[in-house]
This record gives structure tokens, sequence and C-alpha cells, in this order.
């Protein structure tokens, strides 16, 4: 039986190894989550300006002043997982769906501003506050796709996570974005259970 033990290194090597390591991992700037312009390519169209997000996002005198900025400054990336696969699937396979396309949409704006702030070291232990993920689902993979081009016509940055070799739609995740720019798509669906 192999048993592993934790390596102890002298301060002096562990003074070095922490220099290395400040050489090998680039610091991540710092995100101000207070002023988060609007972007026009996140918004849902002019009409969305009627939801209730939009406009506290848009007057912060509307739903009082701290509620209207709390809205328009909370990040969210919202992940879509497919009821039908849900149930039919183990419950880790399904999770795991969830987690490929939450990585990747990331992983593929990660040099955002928006994905910056989002996994910024202040607010790693703190998702509930000033980061959410939100996990939704549809009922099947008619309503997945129908919900990916609704995204990508409206310019939303988000992953369709494609199983492979079976080529099966399972999950969509956004990249991390302002709460107000993007709910309007995924107010009609139901949480996860």
């Amino acid at each position: 039986m192999l048993t592993l033990l934790p390596l102890r290194l002298p301060s002096a090597a562990a003074a070095a190894a922490h220099s290395y390591a400040a050489l090998l991992l680039p610091s991540l700037p710092k995100v101000s989550l207070r002023r988060i312009p609007p972007r026009a390519n996140m918004s849902a169209s002019s009409t969305a300006a009627s939801t209730p997000d939009a406009a506290a996002a848009s007057n912060p005198a509307a739903a009082g002043e701290e509620g209207g900025r709390e809205a328009a400054d909370v990040l969210v990336q919202y992940v879509v997982l497919r009821r039908d696969l849900a149930d039919a699937w183990p419950l880790g396979s399904v999770v795991a769906q969830g987690c490929h396309a939450a990585v990747a949409a990331v992983w593929a704006h990660r040099d955002h501003p928006d994905t910056a702030a989002y996994c910024a070291p202040d607010n790693l232990d703190r998702m509930h506050k000033a980061c959410s993920t939100v996990t939704l689902e549809v009922k099947g993979e008619i309503q997945l796709k129908n919900l990916a081009e609704k995204l990508e016509a409206a310019g939303v940055r988000h992953k369709l996570w494609v199983e492979q070799p079976e080529n099966i739609p399972t999950c969509i995740a956004t990249a991390p974005c302002p709460k107000s720019q993007v709910s309007s798509f995924f107010k009609k669906l139901k949480l996860c259970k």
C-alpha cells in the first residue's frame, strides 16, 4: 500500500517556490464590481428595457437606490440542463455536463472583464453575494437548441455543450455577465431540481 505524506519544504525552499509561483502564475487584474457598464451586445433587445430588472438597472430610483445598483452589479452564470437527460442519465453524468459547459464558457471568455471579476480571488469564497451561478432546466433538446439560437442572435456569450462522440447537445452555460442584461432569456425557465 502506498501512503502519500505532505511535503514539508525548508523555509528557504518555500520562499523560492513562492517566487517561482509568482513568475508562473500571473496575477488577475483587480476589477471593481461597482461600475460595470452595460454592454450593447449583451442586452436582449430594445424590448428588454420593459422588464423589471432592466428598468431597475437603468433607473436606480425606481427600485430604491441600493436595489437598483445591486441588480445591475450582480454577475451571474446561468447553467441550463435538459430535464429529459436528468430523468434518463445518472445524476453524476448530468452534473458533469453542466460542469463541462460552465468551465468551457468561463475559459472561452477568460479575458473579458466580467469573467475576470467573477473569478477574482475576492469573489471565489463568496459567490452568493457579488456573483452567482443559477442552474435551470429545459424539457429537452429542442428547447435547448432554441435557447442557444436566441442567445446567439442577441450576442450573449455562452457555450452549448455537445457530448461527443454521441453528438448530443446536453447543456448551455453563459459566460459570467451582469444579471440585468441576460435574465430576460431565463425568466420562464424552472430551477433545476
